[in-house]
């Protein structure tokens, strides 16, 4: 947190708070607009790390209740996975490696990307990469259901931390009102997808960029805090167990994960 904050000083902004992304991404989205106690999903897939949150909204209090993810998952892993296929692909037509040659696999990589991306709003796709090795173009074509096939259990795998915010916070999925989608990776149909299955249909926000719902919430809280926007109370948690190193190299914990901050 320390870190973040000096890169906000360097980059010459006056640091009034840390906000964490769900709650900052709660507040962008702007749910407290109906009445009563309402419990908000926030579903964080951004380019290397998975966070969810769960929320409770009520007359501009935002309480976070749980907090979990995977700080080893995200869109460079499902960029890997369509990697990973095209190399062996050209291998079994070329006999050749082209791990080994890092400019044909920075080419790759770039390419890559933007067919995921293509892939949201498209069936099907083309790979084009002039001279990508020993002077040969690299031509492929990759289907939406061929990427969901490669990158399925990782898909899968972001449903875990949801069952334990639920689990943590101690509630229903029915009682959930709100499902929030943050990060660009949230983009993924498949992803929305099995989000929506999981919670029986129901639909998730989409009235807001996911790449801009942080900003925009840490905006709204600047705003807050320096006097010019409506007052919301933030009542946040610690996302990770914090602890010493004791005797033997064992951490002992001082601090459990979901603890409300200040603690």
């Amino acid at each position: 947190r320390q870190a973040t904050k000096d890169a906000g000083v360097i980059a010459g902004l006056n640091v009034l708070r840390i906000v964490n992304e769900p709650t900052a991404a709660a507040i962008a989205y702007d749910l407290d607009k109906s009445e009563g106690e309402r419990q908000i999903l926030v579903y964080d897939l951004g380019g290397g790390t998975f966070d969810v949150s769960l929320l409770s909204v009520e007359d501009d209090v935002f309480e976070v209740l749980a907090t979990a993810g995977d700080t080893h998952l995200g869109g460079e892993d499902f960029d890997n996975r369509v990697i990973d296929h095209f190399v062996k692909l050209y291998k079994k037509k070329n006999k050749i490696d082209v791990t080994q040659d890092l400019k044909a696999m920075g080419k790759l990589k770039r390419e890559v990307e933007k067919v995921k991306r293509t892939l949201s709003s498209q069936m099907s796709t083309r790979v084009e990469i002039e001279s990508f090795y020993d002077g040969k173009d690299f031509s492929e074509t990759l289907t939406r259901a061929k990427f969901e096939e490669l990158n399925n259990d990782l898909f899968r795998k972001t449903l875990k931390p949801v069952e334990q915010v639920l689990k943590d916070a101690n509630i229903d999925k029915k009682d959930v009102h709100d499902i929030v989608l943050i990060g660009g990776s949230t983009r993924i149909p498949k992803v929305q997808q099995l989000l929506e299955e999981f919670f029986n249909g129901k639909k998730a926000s989409k009235n807001i960029n996911p790449d801009e719902a942080v900003a925009h919430g840490a905006a709204i809280q600047g705003g807050i805090l320096s006097g010019t926007a409506k007052k919301k109370l933030l009542i946040d948690v610690c996302p990770l167990t914090l602890g010493i190193e004791t005797t033997g190299g064992v951490m002992t914990r001082l601090i459990p994960r979901n603890t409300v901050i200040p603690t």
